[in-house]
């Protein structure tokens, strides 16, 4: 996992390329270690085909398992987004809804100790 650089040399020129494995659409945004858990509203909703999902890790958080899900209306889990250790921070997940039908979606964030869920709409 994590985010790795790739470099060629053709005819005098350099191409660089950065790309994720493993960790794909997930970035902590900030250095600022936030005081709570918080799962924010996703930006744009209404969206079509993408939304950025942002979330707090506070200090508490530390070694804990976070898990960020997708459900669909009828409460079928149908994505994980995140499943795993992640440092205190503030985080945005690019979610990419193309491969999904519109309606409305529920993204939820679970830790040992929180758990907040809110809604979204997919517009195609």
């Amino acid at each position: 996992f994590g985010t790795y650089t790739i470099r060629a040399v053709f005819n005098g020129v350099t191409y660089q390329s950065t790309f994720d494995v493993g960790t794909l659409s997930i970035q902590n945004i900030s250095g600022e270690v936030p005081a709570k858990y918080s799962l924010l509203q996703n930006y744009p909703n209404p969206f079509n085909p993408s939304t950025k999902i942002r979330f707090d890790i506070p200090e508490s958080g530390r070694n804990a398992n976070t898990r960020l899900s997708i459900y669909d209306i009828t409460g079928r889990e149908v994505s994980v987004l995140v499943n795993s250790e992640l440092n205190p921070g503030t985080y945005e997940y690019s979610f990419d809804g193309s491969e999904f039908a519109s309606g409305m979606y529920f993204y939820k964030l679970q830790t040992e100790s929180f758990i907040e869920t809110r809604r979204m709409v997919l517009v195609k």
